[in-house]
C-alpha cells in the first residue's frame, strides 16, 4: 500500500468527505482539516420557499399549464439553491452527507412533482445526515416525498403495495439476500395507512387505511407499525454492514473494504455518521494512492466553481440554466436521480456525447472567475494547478496546458477537464 502524503491526503479528505478544496485548504494539517470539514459552519442562503398552487380544476387546462410552469420554476430555483449552498458551505461534510443521501434514498421530482416536498426532503437529510443513521431511517420511511414516489400512498389495508417495503430493504438497508418474499408482503402491511395530504404536504397516518392485524416478518410475529418495522429491520447485523459498505463504495473505493477495516468501521457507524466519517478517514486505506474514484458530475461542478470561487446565486438567469442543461448532458442533476437505484457511480459520464456538456460549464464557470487574480505569476501552468489543488500534471496534459497557457480562460477548462482533476486521486 502507497500512502499518499499530507498535502495530497488533505486534498482527498476534501474531495471524499467534503465537497471539494477552496483556495487555502490544501494548506492545513491532515487532522486540522478532518476537524473543520466535520464542524459545524453557518447555517447557509434560505431556501427558496416553492409556490404551492392550488389544485386545477378538471378540463381547466390553462390552469393545468400554469402550474406546470410554477412547478418547473421551483424546482430550478431549488437546484440551483443546493449548488449555491454546496459551493459556498462552511459545513463540508454534512453537504457531502446530504448529497449522499439523496443518492442513496434516491427520490425523483420527476415522479414526486412537487418541489416542496423535495425540499422537505432534502432538509432532513441535511438536519439528521451526519446522526445516527436509525434517526434518518424512522424519518425517511414516512418521508412525504418517499412515500409519493414509492406509492406509499397507495399502500392500504387489502391491498398492499409493496415498492416501498421491497427498496426499503433492497436498496436502503439490508441488501439483496437478507430478506424473502415473505418479509416483503409482511413488511408492506406494516406500512399500510400513511399517505401525504394534498393542502399541507404532510405525511399522515389513516387509521381506516391502516392493516392492524399480527405480521410476520424475519420470522417474528408482532402488530409492527412503520416504526416498529423499522427498527426490526436496523436490528439485523447486516443493515449496518450494508450502509457502511455503501458509503465505502462511493467515498472511498470501488473494492470492498477488508474484513477488519469494516468491523471498525461497523462500530463507528452504529454511533453515528459523524463518528463514521472520521473513523473513515483515519484507515490507512482511505490514504491508499490505489483508491482512485472518478469525481461524479455535480462533485466535479461544485469543486470546480468552490476552486473558483464562483456562485451560483450569482448567476443571471440564463447562465444558471446553462449550469442545470450541462449536468443534464452529464447524466446528474440535483432532484432528479433516475431511478430509486440512484446514480451509477464511475466513469459513465465520460463520453464523446457529454464532451460538450463538461465544455460549457467549465467555460461559463471560468469566464465568470477572476483568473488573473487566482492564476497568479508567470507560470500559468502551475498557477491553474495550485488553483484546481491538482498534486501533479502528467507530461501529456502539460503539454495540452502549455498550448492555451495565454488564454486563461482555455486553459481552466483544459484543466478542469484533465484526468487529474476529473478523478479524484
Amino acid at each position: 500500500m502507497v500512502q499518499l502524503d499530507e498535502r495530497a491526503a488533505v486534498r482527498r479528505l476534501h474531495d471524499r468527505i467534503g465537497v471539494g478544496p477552496r483556495p487555502g485548504d490544501l494548506d492545513r494539517p491532515y487532522d486540522v482539516a478532518l476537524d473543520a470539514l466535520l464542524s459545524g459552519g453557518a447555517a447557509g442562503v434560505a431556501a427558496p420557499q416553492p409556490a404551492s398552487p392550488p389544485r386545477p380544476a378538471k378540463g381547466d387546462n390553462q390552469a393545468k399549464k400554469d402550474a406546470a410552469r410554477q412547478r418547473s420554476d421551483d424546482e430550478h430555483a431549488l437546484a440551483v439553491w443546493w449548488l449555491d449552498r454546496m459551493v459556498t458551505t462552511d459545513s463540508p461534510a454534512a453537504e457531502r452527507m446530504t448529497w449522499f443521501w439523496h443518492g442513496h434514498f434516491a427520490t425523483s421530482e420527476q415522479k414526486v412533482r412537487s418541489p416542496r416536498l423535495m425540499l422537505a426532503q432534502n432538509e432532513t437529510f441535511r438536519r439528521l445526515g451526519l446522526g445516527p443513521f436509525a434517526d434518518l431511517a424512522q424519518a425517511l420511511v414516512v418521508d412525504p416525498a418517499m412515500l409519493v414516489w414509492l406509492d406509499g400512498n397507495d399502500n392500504r389495508v387489502g391491498a398492499a403495495n409493496e415498492n416501498l417495503a421491497r427498496e426499503l430493504m433492497e436498496l436502503f438497508t439490508l441488501g439483496i439476500g437478507h430478506y424473502d418474499e415473505v418479509d416483503v408482503r409482511e413488511a408492506a402491511r406494516s406500512l399500510t395507512g400513511w399517505t401525504v395530504r394534498a393542502d399541507s404536504g404532510k405525511a399522515e397516518l389513516v387509521a381506516k387505511r391502516r392493516d392492524n392485524g399480527a405480521k410476520r416478518v424475519f420470522g417474528k410475529t408482532d402488530r409492527y407499525t412503520a416504526q416498529s418495522l423499522m427498527t426490526l429491520i436496523l436490528d439485523r447485523p447486516e443493515s449496518p454492514e450494508f450502509v457502511a459498505g455503501r458509503m465505502w463504495f462511493r467515498l472511498v473505493s470501488g473494492q470492498p473494504p477488508a474484513a477488519d477495516v469494516l468491523a471498525r468501521l461497523v462500530t463507528a457507524f452504529r454511533r453515528d455518521t459523524g463518528s463514521f466519517l472520521r473513523a473513515l478517514a483515519s484507515e490507512p486505506a482511505f490514504r491508499d494512492s490505489a483508491n482512485v474514484l472518478v469525481k461524479q458530475p455535480v462533485d466535479w461542478a461544485v469543486g470546480l466553481m468552490r476552486a473558483l470561487g464562483v456562485k451560483p446565486r450569482d448567476l443571471t438567469r440564463k447562465q444558471a440554466d446553462t449550469v442545470l442543461r450541462s449536468l443534464r448532458g452529464l447524466g446528474q442533476v440535483p432532484f432528479r436521480p433516475p431511478s430509486v437505484g440512484g446514480w451509477p457511480a464511475g466513469g459513465a459520464w465520460l463520453t464523446t456525447a457529454a464532451w460538450p456538456s463538461r465544455l460549457d460549464l467549465a467555460k461559463l464557470v471560468a469566464e465568470r472567475a477572476d483568473l488573473e487574480t487566482s492564476l497568479g505569476g508567470a507560470d500559468k501552468v502551475g498557477g491553474v494547478r495550485r488553483l484546481l489543488g491538482v498534486d501533479s500534471w502528467s507530461d501529456r496534459t502539460r503539454a495540452a496546458l502549455e498550448k492555451v497557457a495565454g488564454n486563461p480562460v482555455q486553459l481552466v477548462v483544459v484543466a478542469a477537464n484533465a484526468p487529474e482533476y476529473v478523478v479524484s486521486r
